[in-house]
């Protein structure tokens, strides 16, 4: 009796251990392993990308513009989007909590209407104490399985999603990009990379027109392999940034690359760069609407004009990017 009951002891104390070392794999897979999300969605649909939004106490004028992120994220909306893609620059200051809690409130009628946010971390989303700002973030982003870097699937379409305040080029996330550009799925037409440092800007660090930022050379080196990239692969790649307050569209070498900082933070101008699509002296508060087909996508600015009453739209800047498939 004695013999069997210490048996039954052991056999339970293995199957204990067993369980217990299960789920330390299966947490170190889940913190090493970037989650890959799936959107379910039928062609055509349509999604929104912005960012720099810097939601904060609105009573806080120097840090944006309220009432412009307001009226923005009621417009967005209003569009009914499959997702809104944030790049970056969410909140003024990502440690504090009550700026989160401004988030909270104004994208209630986000969560209301069941709208995905799927954001990049910006320079201001780590602002104060680092673990604290990203606790604060993964708190409202649990799928992200606490990955600063992840992709999502969506109809035609694979979404690789960047930090840039890491090497987007080596470490683990240079490793988890090449790896996911190497084994791009047959149905995939678009490649879209959302990250918040742009490789290309109009703004510079010199010559500041109402505030601006250049290009860093870490990301003007992503530019160039990802064009070397683009022209071995099927798949479009599309690239949508942040970081200035304002928008920009570049094209290099196949790419498109889009910048779209104008969601709150005070949007300013910049002396455009010859080579800039969007040759415009404005402020531009705005959104984007990206509209996907089976062959194409097309990109339209929404800006934003609260000078004259309730706030109004124009479409100053639109673009389609055919799949590789369809310039053939």
């Amino acid at each position: 009796m004695l013999s069997s009951r210490k048996t039954l002891l052991t056999v339970a104390l293995l199957l204990a251990l067993s369980g217990l070392c299960a789920f330390l794999i299966r947490g170190v897979h889940a913190e090493n392993q970037p989650p890959e999300l799936k959107l379910e969605v039928a062609l055509p649909f349509r999604f929104v990308a912005f960012g720099d939004t810097r939601f904060t106490d609105p009573a806080n004028t120097e840090a944006a513009n309220a009432a412009a992120r307001q009226a923005l994220v009621s417009g967005i909306a209003d569009q009914h989007p499959a997702f809104v893609s944030i790049g970056g620059d969410i909140t003024y200051s990502g440690s504090v909590a009550d700026d989160w809690k401004v988030w909270d409130a104004e994208t209630k009628r986000w969560r209301d209407n069941k709208i995905p946010v799927y954001p990049a971390l910006g320079n201001h989303d780590l602002k104060g104490n680092e673990q604290t700002a990203l606790n604060n973030y993964f708190a409202r982003f649990p799928e992200l399985q606490r990955s600063r870097f992840y992709s999502v699937r969506m109809a035609n379409c694979l979404m690789l999603v960047l930090d840039s305040d890491i090497d987007e080029l080596n470490g683990a996330q240079g490793e988890w990009l090449k790896n996911n550009l190497n084994k791009i799925p047959a149905d995939v037409a678009f490649v879209i990379i959302v990250m918040h440092h742009p490789p290309y800007t109009s703004s510079s660090d010199a010559k500041k027109f109402g505030g601006g930022h250049s290009a860093r050379a870490s990301e003007q080196a992503f530019a160039s392999w990802l064009e070397a990239r683009q022209q071995q692969v099927r798949a479009r790649f599309v690239v949508f940034t942040g970081h200035i307050h304002n928008y920009e569209r570049h094209e290099h070498g196949g790419i498109t690359y889009f910048v779209t900082g104008g969601g709150g933070a005070h949007a300013y101008p910049i002396e455009r760069a010859p080579g800039d699509k969007f040759q415009s002296t404005e402020i531009n508060y705005h959104y984007l609407l990206a509209e996907v087909s089976r062959d194409s996508m097309t990109v339209t600015m929404h800006r934003l004009n609260l000078q004259n009453g309730p706030a109004s739209w124009s479409v100053p800047d639109s673009v389609t990017i055919q799949s590789s498939a369809a310039a053939r």
